[in-house]
């Protein structure tokens, strides 16, 4: 095989030393915004976001309060959104007025639709990419991923089965990212296996960063602390969810185990893992530092897919919760902008 088709793998790259910090100003504080990934339920995180700039911003967007910016999947898609100046309410208004042709529900006849559903899963990733990437292509329209405004950290997995995370060039050893397409970056993160086919990207191949990292706290603080002379006890994180899923172990579980009975252990990993990743980070920098923002467990979970619930039940839920966090939010995030980060590489390098 020619070099062309068999890239060589991106932990080839890895930095074999200490990565150098750089000055960071003395006492002022690092603010790192954490979106969850979660499918059409984006929509929870996109509304209490845009509830803050309407009720504290004038309406701009919140991005530009933030140091750094880590995103999963579909809450990827909301960081690049954010970072590249769009207001957290645009970002909602795609969702709600788009979510429905990204996840078209089939007819169920006499519950058919559903058991062929089922059947088809079982062998076919679920919709087709097309709708996703046209609203991508309109939203970002070509922009390189170098030229973000603020400092993104935006995981995948990549066909090597590797983790991969995209970052702007906001520190010298960051080479790689800052030249694909925001697009490019968007599709790679949010390829959720059995909802979307593997990204192709050239001789790349990439899946959802949500396989290991749905929860990306920890990957901001630790590109903060590694990147930046700044101490862990001065940093603030705001961490949004979409809504998890919580699953106890039952019955036939511990009597009998077996697929039939785990099915669900990818939705659970996820969620302990979210568990674990907040637990770290907290540890790390006071938990009078961290602001977790989520749904409240729900009976009948809202899927990945339902655009019709997340549509009718996530904003007003999102009201409740920025009600309840409103003045914490404020007073550690919203107080000032952020300084533009120095880009070392890529366009923002070159102004």
């Amino acid at each position: 095989m020619t070099a062309a088709a068999n890239p060589s793998r991106r932990s080839e790259g890895t930095l074999q030393r200490r990565r150098e910090r750089l000055p960071w100003p003395a006492a002022q504080r690092f603010r790192i915004l954490s979106i969850d990934g979660g499918g059409i339920r984006g929509i929870l995180p996109a509304a209490i976001l845009a509830e803050f700039e309407q009720r504290h911003l004038g309406g701009q967007s919140i991005g530009a309060h933030f140091d750094l910016i880590a995103g999963t999947s579909t809450g990827g898609i909301i960081a690049l959104a954010l970072a590249n100046g769009m207001r957290a309410s645009e970002v909602l208004e795609i969702y709600m007025r788009h979510g429905a042709a990204i996840f078209p529900q089939r007819h169920k006849l006499l519950g058919l639709g559903k058991a062929w559903d089922f059947v088809r899963s079982l062998h076919l990733y679920r919709y087709d990419r097309a709708p996703l990437e046209a609203q991508l292509h309109k939203i970002f329209d070509g922009r390189l991923f170098g030229q973000a405004n603020v400092r993104l950290c935006i995981p995948a997995f990549d066909g090597f089965n590797e983790v991969t995370i995209f970052k702007t060039p906001h520190h010298p050893d960051f080479r790689l990212d800052w030249k694909e397409e925001i697009k490019t970056v968007a599709l790679a993160t949010s390829a959720a296996p059995t909802f979307f086919s593997v990204y192709r990207n050239g001789n790349r191949q990439f899946a959802d960063g949500g396989v290991w990292a749905n929860n990306p706290i920890m990957l901001g603080l630790v590109d903060a602390l590694t990147c930046n002379d700044v101490d862990a006890a001065f940093v603030d994180i705001l961490s949004l969810g979409c809504g998890e899923q919580e699953m106890r172990i039952s019955n036939a579980q511990i009597r009998f185990g077996g697929m039939l009975h785990w099915r669900a252990i990818i939705s659970s990993a996820m969620h302990l893992a979210s568990q674990n990743a907040l637990g770290q980070a907290g540890l790390l920098i006071g938990r009078e530092n961290l602001v977790r923002i989520d749904a409240p467990t729900l009976d009948k979970p809202i899927q990945l897919d339902d655009v019709s619930r997340s549509i009718a039940e996530l904003p007003p839920l999102a009201r409740t919760l920025a009600d309840r966090y409103d003045a914490q939010v404020a007073q550690l995030f919203l107080g000032r902008l952020a300084d533009p980060y120095r880009a070392y590489h890529g366009p923002r390098a070159w102004l």
